[in-house]
């Protein structure tokens, strides 16, 4: 990163320098102005000069001001150029030092059942005397046998076959036992997925730590006892899966203990009503999402909830929530989907307003400058209402300190999540300025600080910039009064 921010630095310096000398084309312009103003009219020229050399030593010293703002704009450009190719380069590596989230958009279906019975096809084939005969003579009619092939598939039970001799002709007999399975829907599905949000440091990209847990009920509708088949699909996208447990009438199977990790068969009682409890922990990103419309089976009664600390949004064509709670912020904590009695072609798909986290750090990074160019306005502004007097020296003074947090804060982002790093960052500037101007202008360097961070919050940056200059305005307008500016 340090060899990426000097980089950085010498080719502004180059750029600066390339400007070099437009700006003294320029001024040699603006001189030989002044000198052809000067041969005309002499005595406006040097009341001219005059008015200027009094005022050039305050002029000067407000230079620093936007010369603070330039070194500081220099330091952030730096500093955006040395996180962006960081952040580039982790992305790209081969080798990480940091384990990287495990999961991605997380997809489960929904289980299914189904009652498994045994039932024998019988199958018949008369062959003619004369070819009886001809196969006494080539050896025997067992000779036929692998010319009827055998019967593929993993629900046979049990084949058996073979010839028979009736009168003259010959019968040949084939009995095949096959496993059957008849879908038997859920009577209740209630389902709840925790999803909690990380930042990790260094950029890293955002995932979240989710806990899945589901209670299932279905019943044998026979007057017979039956065996069942419950069915767990395991939920893709989702990396690893740790903690994973399956409970059936409270007796509970590891995934070793079951056929295929989450299949579990067993004999029910007539009419008896099996309870299943399904849990798992993993990690995921960007999105969530539960398949219900594979089979177009009625849902008699689902009851599914997500919780997640993070604004949520739907796929389009998806169920929507019937119940959302939302915390003080207004943002969805809590979205419920309550269907009875329903045959659905949708499923439950919910996405995360979370954008990259380059592109974020690179938002912060290109509005910090505007921020410093911001921050001597507010506090010119909020001098004069309240009828202070400040100079340039404290100021500029201030823009820097300003600058030295929001640098800060990019660098921490290599070992603290950004939304750490880039608050403490601006907060020790703020700390800076007011050492500087004193406690009185915490208000207004505060508020510069906050334009960057509103990009922390993805999806309301727009709303929270708005309200930020809302207040500013309101604040400066009833700060009463007209002051001075000292020179």
């Amino acid at each position: 990163m340090v060899q990426t921010a000097l980089k950085a630095l010498a080719d502004a310096l180059s750029w600066l320098a390339g400007l070099a000398v437009p700006l003294a084309v320029a001024l040699g312009a603006g001189l030989v102005a002044l000198l052809l103003v000067g041969l005309l009219d002499r005595e406006r020229f040097r009341a001219g000069l005059g008015w200027v050399g009094a005022r050039l030593p305050a002029f000067g010293r407000w230079a620093l001001v936007a010369l603070a703002v330039g070194v500081g704009a220099l330091a952030l450009h730096v500093t955006r150029r040395a996180v962006d190719a960081r952040l580039g380069a982790q992305q790209n590596a081969r080798y990480a030092n940091a384990a990287d989230p495990d999961g991605g958009q997380t997809v489960q279906a929904s289980p299914r059942v189904s009652l498994l019975d045994t039932r024998t096809y019988t199958r018949t084939l008369v062959l003619p005397a004369d070819v009886y005969a001809r196969l006494q003579l080539n050896g025997g009619w067992e000779t036929l046998l692998p010319y009827f092939g055998g019967v593929p598939g993993l629900t046979v039970q049990d084949i058996r076959e073979g010839f028979t001799r009736r009168g003259r002709n010959l019968v040949y007999t084939r009995d095949v036992t096959l496993q059957t399975e008849s879908p038997l829907g859920l009577d209740t599905s209630r389902v709840n997925a925790d999803l909690r949000f990380v930042d990790p440091a260094g950029g890293r990209g955002t995932y979240y730590n989710a806990t899945f847990s589901a209670d299932y009920t279905f019943t044998n509708p026979r007057e017979e006892p039956v065996t069942a088949r419950f069915v767990f699909p395991l939920p893709q996208g989702s990396g690893t899966l740790s903690g994973f447990r399956l409970t059936v009438n409270g007796r509970g199977y590891r995934a070793s203990d079951l056929r295929e990790g989450s299949v579990w068969e067993g004999q029910i009682g007539a009419g008896q009503t099996v309870r299943v409890n399904v849990t798992y922990r993993h990690q995921g990103s960007r999105g969530w999402s539960y398949r219900l419309a594979d089979r177009r089976e009625p849902l008699r009664n689902l009851d599914l909830s997500v919780t997640a600390d993070r604004p949520a949004k739907f796929e389009r064509y998806s169920l929507f929530p019937t119940d959302v709670s939302r915390d003080g912020l207004g943002r969805a904590r809590t979205l419920r989907w309550q269907l009875q009695d329903v045959i659905t072609a949708q499923n439950v798909a919910v996405v995360f307003a979370q954008g990259s986290v380059r592109e974020m750090l690179a938002k912060v990074g290109l509005t910090a400058p505007l921020a410093l160019l911001l921050a001597p306005l507010l506090v010119l502004g909020w001098a004069v209402r309240r009828r202070r007097v400040i100079g340039p020296l404290p100021l500029a003074g201030a823009v820097l300190g300003l600058g030295v947090g929001f640098t800060l804060g990019g660098v921490l982002t290599a070992y603290l999540p950004p939304v750490v790093a880039l608050p403490l960052g601006a907060g020790v500037g703020v700390a800076f300025g007011v050492t500087t101007l004193g406690r009185g202008y915490v208000l207004p360097l505060g508020v510069a600080a906050l334009v960057p961070l509103v990009f922390l919050a993805v999806g309301h940056a727009g709303l929270l910039l708005t309200l930020l200059a809302g207040g500013t305005l309101v604040l400066l307008l009833v700060a009463g009064g007209r002051g001075r500016v000292a020179g």
